[in-house]
């Protein structure tokens, strides 16, 4: 199994208030979700902090300012989160600097 994975599935279950993240990355792979830019910026509100339990795709434009957390990001996505002044950030560091897992929106 990747670490990476390792380490973020324990960090989220040290937390009573991450462990329904844990449970979905602890899953399938095949259920993780990959969401475009466009996508997030459709489901989303200004100032948000969003979790995506998949990968972040470059397509489409970021015009809100959004703190995007995801397993893992492509290197377009990263560009465009931050031209549009928002934060890519990995979801294991937010577990850490959030554990009570305030102001978060689950996307699938």
């Amino acid at each position: 199994m990747d670490p990476y994975l390792v380490d973020t599935i324990f960090a989220a279950k040290r937390s009573k208030n991450w462990n329904k993240v844990a449970q979905l990355v602890s899953g399938s792979r095949r259920k993780y979700i990959d969401m475009n830019i466009g996508q997030i910026e459709r489901e989303s509100e200004e100032g948000k902090t969003l979790i995506v339990l998949g990968k972040v795709l470059g397509n489409g434009t970021l015009t809100k300012k959004l703190k995007i957390c995801a397993l893992y990001f492509s290197s377009s996505a990263i560009k465009k989160i931050k031209d549009g002044k928002g934060e890519a950030i990995e979801l294991i560091q937010e577990i850490k600097q959030n554990p009570e897992a305030e102001g978060i929106k689950i996307l699938r």
